[in-house]
């Protein structure tokens, strides 16, 4: 479904509920199961396999999304046809049961539900039905026939439990082999964060992002576990040495630790859709470097364990900058949402291009023959990040005391610098804020401003401008086809 739905409903979806999108998604993909269910229950009881053919329908849509998952396998395939026959079969088997618990004449006015298959090819339970009869008639199913339905509907819940526990298991198993990873010291360690960086305002987002609080958008549902053990990273296409990499020969090599910015191409203006992060990787142009790109090849096609891809140009690849195959985040392995065992972190570029997740596979390839995941979906196919800045202090709307009310928030410009933050009131002349050291080129600079206020109620805007002497865009643009531009402004009431 999320390959499915237009960009313009995902781009809605991100903006509205943020990186609670997917669990959004999941409460409605529920609701559309249990109606799915209902109908088929309803239509059964008044027709004769009429619901099993509804239950057979969203068993072949929960087939089609099985084997068009880049991680399908033959067992998940036959997962899918079973519980879809199994739905119907019980489903059947039911609505007898319920016919002859009633007297004669109640069946015809029974209403019956009954739950269907969901698209993973998981059978679901089935609940109890309801007959509604004239006054007077006996409504009752048999004891019998109540104990022979409690069965069956145990049955399945017990058959939906084993399923869920052995994936569960695995996820846990995963989880654990992740806790007993011991990460190398690198031979490059981070710079040290300049004194100052951190300006310290109430309600500031802090200077380096937790890994709890880190935002994650993604296409996948359920988080991919990889076995660190098996996982391979494998580098083909137009190169002239195709190369396996396992994660203990990449923990072998000279790692280098970073601090990165990062941000999502959804991130709206003034949106928190960004994080900064200590990263520990291996630069991706040394292995590049072995696999020697051959002569034409401009992109790179990076691949998730779960079939997303990433276009990323070559050039930023094979550059000076610190594009890395991360390995560990804020002085820990990757938290498996963010792409335990390997990811894919490069400077200056936006996520949808750029920081692929559970990576497994980079394709030297060419723009001309291959796109990424988003580009077909009306994104552009190189994404740099654009210079903005934030206000994150005070909140709009918020109320504040009259006198020296201070502002402060983030400002980027990834892999440029930011050169200075300037804010402005109701419009009137721009005022230039303190502007904090930066970690790096590559990371967000906070800022903090004391501006005077008198009882009233003002528009406050912010700009940034980069170390090359470049103001971000004023225009107010949407974040499609290649970023969000525009001033973040806030309303603030100011009282006596």
């Amino acid at each position: 479904m999320i390959d499915a739905v237009p960009p313009g409903v995902k781009d809605w979806a991100i903006s509205l509920f943020g990186t609670a999108d997917k669990a959004v998604f999941v409460g409605g993909m529920l609701l559309v199961i249990v109606a799915v269910g209902s109908l088929a229950g309803i239509l059964e009881q008044r027709r004769r396999f009429a619901g099993a053919a509804v239950i057979g329908v969203f068993g072949l849509v929960g087939l089609t999304a099985v084997l068009t998952r880049a991680q399908m396998t033959p067992a998940a395939a036959v997962v899918a046809l079973a519980a879809a026959v199994s739905g119907a079969l019980l489903l059947g088997w039911l609505i007898r049961r319920l016919h002859e618990g009633l007297p004669a004449g109640a069946a015809g006015t029974a209403a019956v539900t009954a739950a269907g298959t969901d698209a993973a090819g998981t059978a679901a339970g089935t609940e109890a039905a309801t007959a509604q009869v004239p006054a007077g008639t006996e409504r009752t199913a048999g004891r019998r026939t109540f104990l022979q339905v409690l069965a069956a509907s145990a049955g399945a819940t017990a058959v939906g439990g084993v399923v869920a526990a052995v994936w569960r298991g695995a996820a846990a198993s995963i989880s654990t082999a992740r806790e007993k990873l011991q990460l190398p010291a690198a031979v490059s360690g981070a710079p040290a964060i300049p004194a100052g960086a951190e300006v310290g305002l109430d309600g500031m987002q802090p200077l380096v992002t937790p890994n709890r609080d880190f935002y994650r958008i993604d296409t996948a549902l359920i988080v991919p576990s990889l076995d660190p053990e098996s996982w391979v990273l494998r580098v083909t296409g137009m190169v002239e040495q195709e190369i396996e990499l396992n994660l203990a020969d990449l923990l072998a090599k000279p790692l280098i630790e970073r601090h990165v910015t990062i941000a999502c191409v959804s991130n709206e203006v003034g949106g928190d859709l960004i994080g900064n992060a200590r990263w520990l990787g291996w630069p991706v142009r040394e292995l590049l470097a072995l696999a020697r790109p051959q002569s034409g090849a401009d992109m790179v096609l990076s691949r998730s364990s779960d079939g997303w891809t990433a276009g990323t140009p070559l050039e930023v690849l094979t550059d000076q900058r610190d594009a890395l195959l991360a390995v560990g985040m804020n002085g820990e392995p990757l938290p498996l949402e963010h792409g335990f065992p390997v990811r894919l972190i490069v400077p200056g570029l936006y996520g949808y291009v750029s920081a692929t997740k559970w990576l497994t596979e980079l394709r030297v390839t060419r723009f001309a023959d291959d796109v990424g995941y988003w580009t077909p979906r009306g994104w552009s196919d190189r994404g740099p990040i654009k210079t903005s800045s934030r206000i994150d202090v005070p909140r709009t709307g918020r109320r504040v005391g009259a006198g020296t009310v201070m502002f402060g928030g983030v400002a980027w410009a990834q892999h440029t610098g930011i050169g200075k933050v300037e804010l402005r009131v109701n419009r009137g002349p721009w005022q230039e804020a303190r502007l904090a050291p930066g970690i790096s080129l590559d990371t967000w600079y906070q800022w903090q401003l004391g501006i005077e206020l008198t009882p009233g109620q003002y528009e406050v805007q912010v700009r940034a401008t980069d170390l090359n002497g470049e103001p971000q865009v004023e225009e107010r643009r949407p974040v499609t086809p290649d970023g969000a531009t525009g001033f973040h402004t806030i309303r603030v009431d100011v009282n006596p």
